[in-house]
């Protein structure tokens, strides 16, 4: 990952912005990477999911090589999401997971995380996004981390052989479903070098105790992927920048002094029955956000 730390005194260059492909399921896939090239974004938050670049579907190496071919002609960068939500079950929502009590279903999850090192491997993209999954009913909570790390060495393994890290994403309602939990889970696997953290700004503000300035300043060492969305407290619902609470600057301020070089992916998959829209909207917010977050950074980091 290249860093954006510069030399004291000197300018920082501005954050990479992206948007997620699961807020553009109504476009082809082709057609969304040209509208976020065309809108000045650097990067594209890609999930794989039965309309874009379907995991589990024929010629996926063939499938992958265009979009990387895609991805070179627009100049953008990609992350890959393996968020879909019933790309491996068609009647329940995020199933399977790494926790489930059948471990040919805890296999299945499994299978396709690898599936997601090997494509953003192949694309060049700079981490590969996961979530622990919500505690079956009837399952104890610690049976369940131990299934979770169980589960994790080998695609971390993996993971490390190609050079993309692992972004694991504390996830409302899921048993690793906040920062304290990311912790958990790092000192139960000695932390790892592949293994780090997508922090989703919206969730902080939803429902961390510090501001979400302050969770990325103490996320900052792990941190791998950043989505971004407006929340509000305590409402798990992703908004379009203006209709919840976020404060903006401080967030991009703490992310540009933490010298973070990844993508920072607009996160509505809400709202893909307006996705051009949205798209077109949400990056002049952040840039303006981004100009305004000067007055929040030490002296010489100016935008």
């Amino acid at each position: 990952m290249t860093s954006h730390v510069t030399p004291h005194g000197s300018a920082k260059p501005r954050l990479r912005y992206a948007y997620g492909s699961n807020g553009l399921t109504d476009l082809r896939l082709a057609d969304a990477l040209a509208l976020l090239a065309d809108l000045g974004y650097d990067g594209v938050g890609l999930t794989l999911d039965h309309m874009h670049l379907d995991p589990l579907a024929p010629g996926l190496a063939a499938r992958t090589a265009d979009v990387a071919r895609l991805l070179a002609r627009h100049g953008l960068t990609a992350t890959v999401e393996t968020g879909a939500r019933y790309v491996l079950d068609p009647r329940r929502k995020h199933g399977p997971t790494l926790l489930d009590d059948a471990p040919e279903d805890r296999a299945a999850r499994l299978r396709l995380l690898h599936t997601a090192v090997r494509v953003a491997a192949d694309l060049g993209a700079h981490a590969v996004h996961c979530f622990s999954g919500v505690t079956p009913p009837g399952v104890p909570e610690e049976t369940a981390w131990r299934r979770l790390t169980a589960a994790l060495p080998g695609l971390l393994d993996a993971a490390s052989a190609v050079g993309v890290p692992l972004a694991v994403e504390p996830e409302p309602g899921h048993l690793l479903g906040d920062l304290a939990g990311f912790h958990r889970l790092r000192r139960a696997l000695d932390d790892p070098p592949a293994l780090g953290l997508t922090l989703d700004i919206g969730h902080c503000l939803c429902l961390e105790a510090d501001p979400p300035a302050d969770c990325v300043r103490a996320a900052a060492p792990w941190l791998r992927h950043v989505q971004i969305e407006d929340m509000r407290r305590g409402v798990h619902e992703h908004l379009p920048f203006g209709d919840g609470e976020l404060d903006a600057p401080p967030v991009l301020a703490a992310l540009r002094d933490a010298g973070y070089a990844g993508l920072v992916t607009v996160e509505l998959p809400r709202h893909s029955h307006a996705g051009p829209e949205q798209a077109a909207a949400a990056l002049p917010f952040l840039l303006a956000a981004e100009r305004a977050s000067a007055a929040h950074s030490p002296a010489g980091a100016r935008p």
